[in-house]
């Protein structure tokens, strides 16, 4: 017997396909209207089109309203932890960098591999970026690295945009690839052929990122006259991911692809240092006005010593996410026990996640027949659990980074309140942005908003491997996370490659072969939209102190957003129609 729910999803609430998208696109067109024409405040430009898509959520698509607004709150909780609670410690370590006097080393020690502005971008905002993003992911890479590029001189805007773009190629394989693995999960597709397509596509993404994010720096001359340090931080980066994400392929038994970014990352940096102890630019380039970032004649140069204490904080940063890493590992195997303790002769089980069932939401949200998977034996339900992370969370790692750094670095206890309350006052505004957003985006996820976006896209018919791309592209801009797109549309993207497959437009390619291809073009082009997503945004503009400025961010990376996206749009229909790309297929 099928259990009963309260809500089944209706794609299309007002019998009109063009309408029904219309009012399914107005939380964002909102949001879009108050946050870039209006110029509104981030956090009540968010909180208007979270209340705009309750509305719609109870008042059109006729989801009741308890649970319409339980949805809006698992979302907030969400944007809280893990979201903002990794971005609130990336801030803090930074901030403690600063207090100790260490950052000025930090900056001194880059500008000593290079002063060139150029070159830092790519060795911080792309080489580290990518290394944070594939550690912890959450807003870190942009947070930290956006706030150390305006620590060398860069200007504040120019730099939220830098991090923004780079903060793209790796994030399918973020969070120890938690993308990916959630993408396996909805489709039931292997992670290791997703991870094989991923690196047939990404890396040709990670090649070209550096040039492009230079690119939007300075003019076409100047990008290259750069050009070796350009192809070797970006090819070396390419070729690390490649080999991370396929050598299961050629060494069965050798699972590195969760770390892909966090090796392809590490290679790249090494890579990237030794050339420039071979090559330097004949001429270099700054910013104007900051040529007080150079590394001075008049300056006694660093000493191994001075240098590895000021980049301390973040080996430590590194060694607690690898460890973390590990959890994460265990978590994704249900093993979330790692102790017991006993008390008056009970067991205590101590675990990392603690899940809470949403009230009313839990398994009471049936998906639309158009979402469901085929041959379940009763129609799908959407779960609604908060997972509570307090150890494996990636912000946990970087605040136990903070606080040993604070104690190795002999800082006060006047020292750190001025860190925490200065961190504080920098995230009185981000956080109930991000929570706004997350909240927002919750609604149209369990309300169906989302996936009526999403079916759009799927009338395309033979263009859709480019709308496949462009949907993850919506997804990640709608979740804010590449697994929340792969989340919302792993699924519809599966079932609609097998819809197409019917009629005859991949003549290259089997079946398995066309839902591989499809379903992850949601993930490698989600990825272009991390940029423009709310979160990121809110993180720029906290790592690199512009609160308000979001509009003005938002405008200078969206059409770089949809130019990369497309890239993936067209690379997938090259790699579903034309041969030999569709080799490029793993089967």
């Amino acid at each position: 017997m099928l259990l009963a729910v309260r809500y089944i999803q209706n794609l299309d609430p007002l019998n009109s396909p063009f309408f029904s998208t219309i009012v399914a696109a107005l939380p964002v067109l909102v949001l879009f209207y108050l946050l870039v024409v209006r110029r509104w405040r981030a956090s009540l430009a968010g909180l208007s089109g979270a209340l705009v898509a309750i509305l719609i959520a109870w008042s059109v698509y006729k989801m009741p309203l308890d649970m319409t607004c339980w949805s809006c709150v698992h979302g907030i909780g969400y944007g809280l932890l893990p979201i903002c609670w990794t971005v609130f410690n990336a801030m803090l370590l930074y901030n403690v960098t600063v207090e100790s006097g260490q950052f000025e080393n930090v900056r001194r020690s880059v500008a000593g591999l290079s002063s060139d502005g150029r070159i830092q971008a790519v060795l911080i905002g792309f080489c580290f970026g990518a290394f944070l993003e594939g550690s912890a992911g959450s807003g870190a890479p942009v947070a930290v690295c956006g706030a150390m590029l305006v620590g060398l001189g860069f200007p504040a805007l120019t730099a939220a945009v830098i991090c923004l773009i780079a903060n793209t190629s790796p994030v399918a394989y973020g969070g120890v690839a938690t993308p990916i693995i959630t993408l396996a999960g909805v489709t039931d597709i292997p992670g290791d052929l997703i991870s094989v397509m991923a690196a047939h596509q990404l890396p040709f993404l990670s090649f070209l990122v550096p040039c492009y994010m230079v690119k939007v720096m300075c003019s076409w001359r100047e990008t290259l006259a750069v050009w070796p340090a350009l192809v070797v931080g970006g090819g070396s980066f390419a070729i690390f991911q490649f080999g991370f994400g396929t050598i299961h392929r050629y060494i069965p038994g050798l699972i590195v692809w969760p770390i892909t970014d966090v090796g392809a990352s590490i290679g790249s940096l090494v890579s990237l240092i030794i050339f420039l102890k071979l090559w330097k630019p004949k001429k270099e380039w700054h910013f104007e006005g900051s040529s007080q970032f150079a590394e001075g004649s008049h300056l006694k140069p660093l000493t191994m010593a001075q240098i590895s204490k000021a980049w301390m904080p973040f080996v430590i940063m590194a060694l607690f996410l690898i460890f973390n890493s590990q959890i994460r590992v265990l978590e994704n195997q249900k093993k979330t026990t790692i102790a017991n303790f006993e008390i008056a002769g009970q067991v205590i089980p101590f675990k990392t996640v603690y899940e809470i069932e949403i009230p009313t939401l839990h398994r009471e949200v049936e998906r639309a027949a158009r979402l469901q998977k085929p041959g379940l034996a009763e129609p799908e339900k959407e779960a609604a659990i908060f997972k509570f992370i307090w150890l494996s969370a990636a912000g946990t790692p970087v605040f136990m980074a903070a606080v040993v750094s604070m104690l190795l670095l002999r800082m006060n206890w006047r020292q750190g309140k001025a860190v925490f309350w200065k961190t504080c006052e920098q995230m009185k505004i981000p956080i109930p942005t991000i929570a706004c957003m997350l909240g927002l985006s919750y609604v149209t996820k369990y309300a169906g908003m989302d996936a009526t976006l999403g079916v759009a896209f799927a009338r395309t018919g033979w263009l859709y491997p480019y709308f496949a791309a462009m949907l993850g592209w919506l997804g990640v801009f709608l979740t804010g996370t590449d697994a929340g797109s792969n989340a919302l549309f792993g699924s519809l993207q599966k079932i609609t490659a097998d819809e197409l497959f019917k009629t005859n437009v991949f003549t290259h390619l089997t079946l398995p072969q066309a839902e591989i291809l499809i379903s992850t073009a949601n993930s490698t082009g989600g990825v272009m939209g991390k940029m423009i997503d709310a979160q990121s945004i809110c993180v720029a503009t906290a790592g690199t102190h512009q609160l308000g400025k979001e509009a003005d961010i938002f405008k200078k990376v969206i059409w770089h957003s949809i130019i990369l996206g497309s890239i993936v749009g067209l690379m997938t229909m090259l790699q579903a129609y034309v041969y030999p790309f569709t080799l490029m297929v793993p089967k």
